[in-house]
């Protein structure tokens, strides 16, 4: 009997269902449906009424309690004050024992929770990131949210072939300029190594060239060597117009793995962070330490020593120059602790990333963390589960910049262009998980329901608050598939990954937009050895 009355019950929502999505024509234009609805989906929507956007309003998922939060900045702090780090360059040691830090006999820099205190108090609680069009700028503060890509992949992924290849600086800028295109990847952070650059000054040139001109878009780079700044620097001001036009946008940040877990400073990523200091650059202090490994194996014990290791960052900008903007860039990733092999599609570095998004906020710092690593090797359903669970959480959690969201595979090792457009989708959606659900008078709809149900057809299609909201409150895919089976067949049963590598050769036959004036190009072309050939840039 319980079964038969629940298919009764089931059965006429089926029907509702099934009559809808077979609906006449005629029935959908009597009602303003399908015509209307199209009509509206191709009008262009202004920043402030588009379903999702940059910057949006995360934090509403909370896995570590207020306790919880408290006891690891405890522990933090004893182990700041009790273990420090070691290994700081010359000048870093005195830049930080001058602002309080204490040398001990076994050269490792403590730091007593007075200054830590201190600091933090006097720490930035935003920070903007430019964009050089001026039209992609990241306000960090809060829970805003940014997702967009990071890495050092050394493979790229042919998927029409199934196999990886190196990559090169063409593979780079390629990277760059379908980032350019996609509304829902907010920044751009070189992805991957220029396989094909031996020389590792002319490679961090290149990835600083290759990025600049395929994107406009706010990115990030890294130094393979201190004496390496200066002459990139010559070339990023050049791009600016000038160090003062630079100074005054920075729309490059660096991306600084300024220790070595656990408890290390990287001595020459410290030099490389103190030039880029003194540049003008905003720096992501990072701290990438794999639990079980170079971490501990729990996941707040990972985040515990994240979270140390970046507030010694943060003192060691102070002290090097107080109101420098920083982006606390806790990284700590996951191993799956029968191989010690990275695991970054889990469940719990999804949580880890979580977590530290939620300690941000505790400090009220701008922050970042890694988040939608596949392990898969190719963009599968393994991939999409794996992007999408830490991508979203990462975002409820209010992480201002969600570093590696789209893009990567095998553990950073792969990088794959088509995964990249296709987690444009992704993000979309994640984006529209982070909105959340808004309640107001008209949102609950009372008064749709009583037209529709006293006085109208019967059913919403075609009402004047569905298609008010067709646009502003739901998000739809570029590239996902929504079609009925019927409808997919007739359509000869498009594949998502060859829609999606028709979509990257059609973005890549057209210019790049980022394209540098031609006599500043002509310049940089001249005083340095750019790999990328000049047509590759038209």
């Amino acid at each position: 009997m319980r079964r038969g009355g629940r298919h009764r019950a089931v059965e006429p929502c089926l029907f509702l269902y099934l009559k809808v999505q077979t609906m006449p024509p005629t029935l959908s234009r009597r009602s303003g449906g399908r015509a209307a609805r199209q009509a509206l989906r191709s009008a262009p929507l202004s920043d402030d009424i588009r379903p999702v956007r940059a910057g949006m309003d995360g934090g509403t998922y909370t896995p570590l309690t207020t306790a919880g939060m408290a006891r690891i900045h405890a522990a933090a702090l004893d182990a700041l004050e009790q273990i420090g780090l070691s290994q700081a360059p010359a000048s870093g040691v005195r830049a930080m024992t001058a602002l309080g830090a204490i040398q001990g006999e076994d050269g490792r820099l403590r730091f007593p929770r007075a200054l830590v205190e201190d600091v933090l108090a006097k720490a930035n609680r935003e920070v903007v990131l430019y964009s050089r069009d001026g039209k992609h700028d990241l306000i960090l503060s809060g829970n805003r949210v940014h997702y967009g890509t990071a890495g050092a992949a050394v493979h790229l992924i042919d998927v029409e072939k199934n196999e990886y290849r190196e990559c090169t600086v063409q593979d780079l800028y390629d990277a760059a300029r379908l980032t350019n295109t996609l509304e829902n990847v907010h920044f751009f952070q070189a992805p991957m190594v220029c396989r094909d650059i031996a020389d590792n000054y002319e490679m961090d040139l290149n990835t600083i060239y290759a990025s600049c001109t395929g994107t406009t878009k706010h990115i990030g780079t890294r130094f393979s060597e201190p004496a390496f700044v200066q002459g990139a620097f010559e070339m990023i001001y050049e791009i600016a117009g000038g160090e003062d036009e630079f100074r005054a946008r920075p729309f490059i940040s660096n991306s600084n793995c300024f220790v070595v877990p656990p408890m290390k400073f990287a001595t020459e990523s410290c030099e490389v962070m103190e030039s880029c200091i003194r540049g003008g650059m905003p720096v992501l202090l990072l701290s990438a330490g794999q639990s079980g490994a170079t971490a501990p194996a729990s996941i707040a014990g990972a985040i515990v020593q994240s979270m140390a290791e970046c507030l010694a960052g943060l003192i060691y900008v102070h002290a090097i120059k107080p109101g420098h903007p920083v982006v606390f860039g806790t990284w700590p990733f996951v191993s799956d602790l029968r191989t010690g092999a990275m695991s970054g599609g889990s469940g719990e570095q999804a949580l880890l990333t979580a977590g530290c998004a939620q300690m941000h906020n505790f400090y009220n710092l701008p922050g970042g963390a890694a988040a939608g690593i596949a392990d898969a090797k190719m963009p599968d359903m393994q991939a999409g589960y794996e992007q999408a669970h830490s991508n979203v959480m990462a975002g409820l959690a209010g992480l201002n910049m969600v570093y590696e969201a789209v893009g990567m595979h095998a553990s950073l090792l792969g990088f794959c262009h088509e995964s990249l457009l296709i987690g444009d989708d992704l993000l979309g959606q994640s984006l529209r998980c982070v909105r959340g659900i808004e309640v107001t008078e008209d949102s609950v709809a009372l008064e749709a329901m009583r037209s529709v149900c006293l006085d109208g057809p019967g059913h919403y299609l075609g009402h004047a608050q569905t298609l008010s909201l067709m646009q502003t409150e739901y998000i739809y895919p570029a590239l996902g598939d929504r079609s009925s089976p019927k409808e997919w067949n007739e359509n000869d049963k498009p594949d998502l990954l060859q829609k999606a590598t028709a979509l990257k050769k059609e973005i890549l036959s057209r210019p790049s937009m980022a394209l540098l004036d031609p006599n500043c190009d002509a310049s940089i072309r001249k005083n340095f050895t750019i790999h990328l050939p000049l047509h590759s840039s038209l």
